[in-house]
């Protein structure tokens, strides 16, 4: 969660909503001595509200925006129901277990009637949950065998930052692989370099966050069955495909990156990203339930029954859950692919556009990964604009678009991306493009690169 401060008093807000004229000012940053009306305070934040962005032209984010009026209506039913008490709400508690096995037999799960997985928050902490599977395998192998387990070590490429995060927390050492020039992401040939025998795991991304691209990981797979041959280690691999695992099921079927691969022992995924559910849904997934380490499920029984979990997070709301069940059910895999198909059309049309106004090399055209495109300068030190004065002058018109850095590797390069998520139609694109190049016009003309991190963006 972000973390908030501030440095000074804040001002008072004045009552001047209808028959509220008369009340008393209220404070922004203090809690209210008496009751006031529920009207009043729901225009007052409701006005505060049109300061954020339009989420539908936000390209920036990777999360659903666009949903069914059914789903506002199951999520209203579900909203006071705490999915982790499965004794007062079991239906809630099948129709998560119902998602769970869908899932597993969606990523091609040998056992997946039987398997084992669980909802979470969102990807990063079923990513985690995934993480402490691979080191509690691991330094049970290793106690086992009398050698030594406190210095584990992670290997992975330019992941999301709860990598970052779960290395530092849970006491990993992370070893993120750089990453090539001309490269958009890991390739097998480098993993072996980066492993030994504390490694606890390899992590290939199934669509990454900076370029978009999915990382090779049949290949990566490969190379770690050669390091088993040559050296005896045998190293598991987790799937982070918080948003490959909703897209490649469906518009990339004859891609071998799940299950299929003996050595993906777990794979998480974000329902609330191409899984197209309301904010707030993750999903983890274990090839067998012996995956799964018993000693990391706790049974819980105040709440009126035993219940297994594996979490780091506890109450949550069920509503959420019943959206991802109702988007299985409603589009199945027609729906999806026709909804990410689509996507992917707007992502080449968005791209032909852009390469054709001139000063940009396209990284990734939005034709084998996740839907959208990235893109940087082809010259930046003669441009008169940077990437990021773009991101800020195209926000003017109501867009949202991401510029950052390269991760390790090719850090010193800038990068703008642009996600296509369902709702972002052909003509909302071709309009984003015409604003791109009157944007480009006028930074050519008056452009002077004063901004170089107003808008960067960070991958959270």
């Amino acid at each position: 969660m972000p973390l908030h401060h501030r440095s000074a008093e804040g001002n008072v807000f004045a009552t001047s909503f209808g028959s509220n004229v008369d009340l008393e000012p209220l404070s922004k940053y203090k809690l209210p001595e008496k009751s006031t009306s529920p009207r009043f305070i729901k225009d007052f934040i409701r006005d505060e509200l049109l300061l954020d962005g339009n989420a539908k032209m936000n390209l920036a984010t990777f999360c659903q925006t666009d949903v069914e009026e059914e789903i506002h209506y199951l999520m209203d039913l579900s909203i006071t129901k705490n999915m982790i008490d499965k004794d007062e709400y079991p239906q809630t508690a099948e129709i998560e277990q119902r998602c769970v096995h869908i899932l597993a037999d969606l990523w091609n799960s040998p056992e997946s009637a039987t398997t084992i997985g669980c909802s979470t928050t969102g990807s990063s902490e079923a990513a985690m949950l995934g993480g402490l599977a691979l080191k509690w395998k691991w330094r049970l192998k290793r106690q086992a065998e009398g050698k030594p387990a406190d210095k584990p070590n992670l290997v992975t490429g330019p992941v999301q930052i709860c990598w970052d995060k779960f290395c530092r927390y849970f006491d990993v050492e992370q070893r993120q692989i750089p990453v090539k020039k001309n490269e958009v992401g890991i390739t097998a040939d480098q993993i072996a370099d980066f492993c030994d025998e504390n490694t606890i795991g390899v992590v290939p991304t199934q669509g990454l966050t900076y370029t978009l691209a999915y990382e090779p990981v049949k290949e990566i797979c490969e190379a770690l069955d050669r390091l088993q041959q040559a050296k005896g280690l045998d190293i598991p691999v987790h799937v982070d495909a918080a948003s490959g695992g909703f897209l490649c099921p469906f518009i990339d079927p004859d891609l071998v990156w799940d299950f299929r691969l003996p050595r993906v022992k777990s794979i998480n995924a974000s329902g609330h990203k191409f899984g197209l559910s309301p904010l707030g849904v993750g999903w983890v997934v274990w090839q067998h339930a012996a995956d799964l380490p018993e000693e990391l499920i706790f049974n819980v029984d105040y709440l009126g029954g035993n219940m297994p979990t594996f979490a780091l997070n506890f109450s949550r709301p069920g509503g959420q859950i019943v959206a991802q069940y109702y988007n299985l059910l409603r589009l199945g895999r027609e729906g999806y692919f026709s909804i990410h198909n689509n996507c992917r059309d707007v992502a080449k049309a968005l791209t032909k556009r852009i390469e054709a106004m001139g000063p940009f090399t396209i990284l990734y055209d939005g034709s084998n990964g996740i839907p959208g495109l990235c893109y940087t300068l082809q010259d930046e030190a003669a441009s008169p604009f940077t990437l990021y004065e773009l991101s800020d002058h195209i926000r003017m018109r109501g867009w949202q678009i991401a510029s950052y850095k390269m991760p390790l590797g090719r850090e010193t390069e800038t990068i703008q991306r642009i996600m296509i998520r369902n709702g972002t139609s052909m003509d909302m694109a071709m309009m984003l493009a015409d604003d791109l190049e009157r944007s480009i016009a006028y930074l050519n003309k008056h452009g002077s690169k004063a901004s170089t991190t107003s808008t960067s963006f960070a991958h959270l």
